[in-house]
């Protein structure tokens, strides 16, 4: 064998096991449910919904008290999440008068694998579930609010900034800017900026189809043009609140209001430890979907 072949050998050899590492690196843990609406008396129906690339999506719709089309608050969680972590935001939303829907995100809970994740495809997943209740004879379509945590806040924002027939978003532990977020997560795995986290980047902008800029909330807070609640925790330490000033800094105009509340990155799933700051979430959500604008 030549040095040449040797060399192209060698080369590959490093591309491929570049991308395995990469991959396996970032790919989401699927965590199984741990429970259903059942479990908190709340009744539902479990439904597939069919999204991109002929995946299928697992979701909970769990109906209003009200026997007419009802607002629905549709949640999203985050990397690595899965709709049951969001069920202890569910009685107070039902309690509210809204109908919930809870999706699990692709290569999530118990939805289809795909070929990776990212937040594009978590926006996508919200695209393909409006459609979904644009079609349920329990949902009003025209009151539909999307709440989203971490990079599920991050896809609610981005689905939000491309559609004029969302009427509200909430905002939970938002990050500002995909690569601030990655290059913490890569200093974490003592993973050194230059040459090698930079190189992680570009590839994983390669392999999403999306430029960073274009996807960040720090972008497209910009074009949401509904009433949108940030919401954040001052002891988080997984996103900085300072983050989420940097948000609401880009807003468009005063529709966008920023709660910085006594909480940490994950106490969104613990709602008893934040009663306050639910009770006001979900009078947002009230406000923006049931009383005339």
């Amino acid at each position: 064998m030549t040095v040449w072949a040797v060399t192209l050998a060698a080369t590959l050899a490093a591309l491929l096991g570049f991308r395995f590492a990469v991959r396996r690196g970032l790919a989401p843990k699927r965590v199984p449910h741990d429970r259903t609406p059942a479990d908190l008396g709340l009744a539902f129906d479990a439904v597939r919904i069919p999204t991109a690339r002929g995946r299928r999506l697992y979701a909970w719709f769990v109906p209003a008290e009200s026997a007419a089309p009802a607002p629905v608050a549709l949640v999203m969680h985050g990397w690595g999440g899965n709709a049951a972590m969001m069920l202890p935001l569910v009685p107070a939303l039902h309690a509210a008068g809204l109908a919930v829907l809870l999706i699990d995100a692709r290569c999530h809970g118990h939805s289809d694998e795909d070929d990776f994740a990212s937040l594009p495809r978590f926006a996508e997943d919200i695209d393909h579930a409006l459609a979904w209740l644009r079609h349920c004879p329990q949902a009003d379509a025209h009151r539909i609010a999307l709440v989203g945590h971490s990079v599920g806040a991050g896809a609610v924002l981005l689905a939000a900034s491309r559609r004029d027939d969302v009427a509200a978003v909430v905002s939970l532990a938002a990050f500002s800017h995909p690569e601030a977020m990655m290059r913490r997560l890569l200093a974490h795995k003592r993973v050194p900026y230059l040459p090698l986290g930079w190189l992680v980047l570009r590839y994983v902008e390669h392999v999403i189809g999306h430029r960073f800029d274009d996807i960040a909330p720090v972008t497209t807070i910009a074009a949401i043009r509904c009433p949108t609640l940030l919401l954040h925790g001052v002891q988080d330490t997984t996103v900085p609140p300072s983050e989420a000033r940097l948000i609401h800094a880009a807003r468009s105009g005063e529709h966008v209001r920023l709660r910085i509340i006594a909480a940490s990155h994950d106490d969104f799933g613990h709602p008893q430890d934040i009663a306050a700051e639910v009770a006001e979430l979900t009078g947002f959500l009230r406000k923006a979907l049931t009383e005339p604008a």
